[in-house]
């Protein structure tokens, strides 16, 4: 099977370089030429989007306005979501006319075929995109990043300088002082943890590849047969000094004074307005934060506060992807992915939210200046994807795969002492080392 589909993909890749794609063969993805290729096609496409924010701002509607200058013949219709992890799943196994594109939500690798049209050969598309093995399956991509993220820390700069910060912390003890600093000299929330939103707390898995270790192969390769990668490895690194900061800024009283009643909504306005030091989230935040009042100057990025061997890294990968109903009409299948296209290269998209782009020739925003010097690590794909999702869910800790009840647990546990931080890592150990056994893994 796996071959038949790559002949498939090369054989449309052929048609469309010759000119010979049409409205019976979907193309790929490298094949299409804006304002040049399939500029006769009309169609109505609906897309779904966890971006209610920039629905409701009217973004979303001038960027298809600008898309339809070109292709004014092909309607994109929109609906936002709140809660969209969890509703885009429902949406997708429950009916196979949800819409045309949608942002491809948590589904195992191996399922993306049964609901998603492919954009082409892995190989082809790395060359010219960012992230292209995000949601790719069997070298075949699905999904086309929307932005790509860095991980880091978004902050206000005016309160670090008001709490006396003349330098960014570059390691856990120094950032915890950074805290203490604002908790002394300011009345704002040193760092606000979003636990009421569930979702932000997922955050924190992303800092534990390369943030925390300057190592590609952790996530996907090397954890994989690693019996206890949530050791402390004694000088501030890994797993353990990512999710240990955490710990003991809530057991140190440096976030909000109730935790159950954050606000996701209302804490970008906070920030803004000087009422939060700081929050960890990928740096797809930064726009939001920045735009949610008129003290836009004063937010700023910053990587997460963890060296290795005297170098700061920060984890890199894709924001949600762009992946298109493989039950849908072919025409509109085309639609989409000229769409899809139009917004990676031409929309500004990837800019305008303070992402990596894209496109390998795109333009960094500004806010990346305080990554001077710092080495992007994106993940490398996993040798067997299939392997590390039944890991993943075999031991419950759902690491990057939604697993924000994990973390919630964290801060429970500071904050009302009922355990410790060396207690909850042994527990998350033991969990890792009983799925290893369950599924035949050799621990090295």
């Amino acid at each position: 099977m796996k071959k038949i589909l790559a002949m498939a993909l090369s054989l449309m890749l052929i048609l469309s370089a010759f000119g010979f794609a049409s409205a019976e063969t979907l193309p790929t993805f490298d094949a299409i030429v804006l304002g040049e290729s399939y500029t006769d096609v009309t169609a109505t496409i609906k897309w779904l989007t966890h971006r209610t924010d920039l629905v409701e701002n009217g973004a979303l509607a001038n960027y298809i306005a600008e898309f339809n200058k070109v292709y004014p013949n092909i309607t994109v219709e929109f609906e936002g979501i709140t809660d969209y992890a969890q509703d885009s799943l429902t949406r997708l196994t429950g009916s196979d006319d949800w819409g045309d594109i949608m942002m491809l939500p948590q589904v195992e690798a191996s399922e993306y075929a049964t609901y998603f049209a492919p954009y082409g050969d892995l190989a082809t598309l790395a060359e010219s995109y960012n992230f292209a093995d995000a949601k790719a399956f069997e070298n075949v991509v699905y999904g086309i990043p929307s932005t790509g993220n860095a991980q880091g820390i978004v902050y206000n700069k005016a309160v670090f300088e008001k709490a006396g910060i003349t330098e960014l912390p570059k390691t856990p003890d120094a950032f915890i002082a950074a805290l203490k600093a604002i908790k002394d000299n300011t009345d704002a929330i040193p760092l606000y943890t979003n636990y009421a939103a569930g979702w932000t707390m997922g955050a924190w898995d992303a800092y534990i590849g390369g943030s925390a270790t300057g190592n590609a192969n952790f996530i996907n390769i090397d954890m994989i047969t690693n019996p206890a990668p949530f050791a402390d490895n004694g000088n501030g690194t890994g797993p353990y000094a990512v999710y240990k900061i955490l710990y003991d800024a809530v057991a140190n009283g440096l976030i909000e004074d109730d935790y159950t009643t954050t606000d996701w909504e209302g804490c970008k306005g906070m920030i803004n307005n000087g009422q939060i030091g700081c929050m960890v989230l990928g740096s797809w935040a930064f726009s939001q934060m920045r735009d949610a009042g008129p003290n836009g100057a004063d937010i700023g990025y910053m990587s997460f506060p963890i060296t290795v061997d005297g170098k700061q890294y920060a984890s890199a990968g894709a924001d949600y992807c762009y992946a298109i109903n493989t039950k849908a009409e072919l025409n509109n299948q085309i639609a989409a992915m000229v769409f899809v296209k139009w917004m990676t290269h031409e929309s500004g998209f990837a800019y305008n939210e303070g992402g990596i782009p894209i496109n390998k020739d795109g333009k960094y925003p500004d806010l990346y200046a305080a990554f001077d010097g710092i080495e992007f690590v994106p993940d490398t794909a996993a040798v067997d994807q299939q392997l590390v999702d039944d890991l993943n869910n075999e031991s419950g800790l759902l690491i990057n795969r939604a697993g924000d009840a994990k973390i919630q647990k964290i801060i429970e546990a500071a904050f009302n002492q009922t355990a410790t931080f060396d207690e909850i890592m042994a527990d998350w150990n033991a969990d890792w080392a009983e799925a290893q056994e369950t599924l035949s893994i050799t621990a090295q």
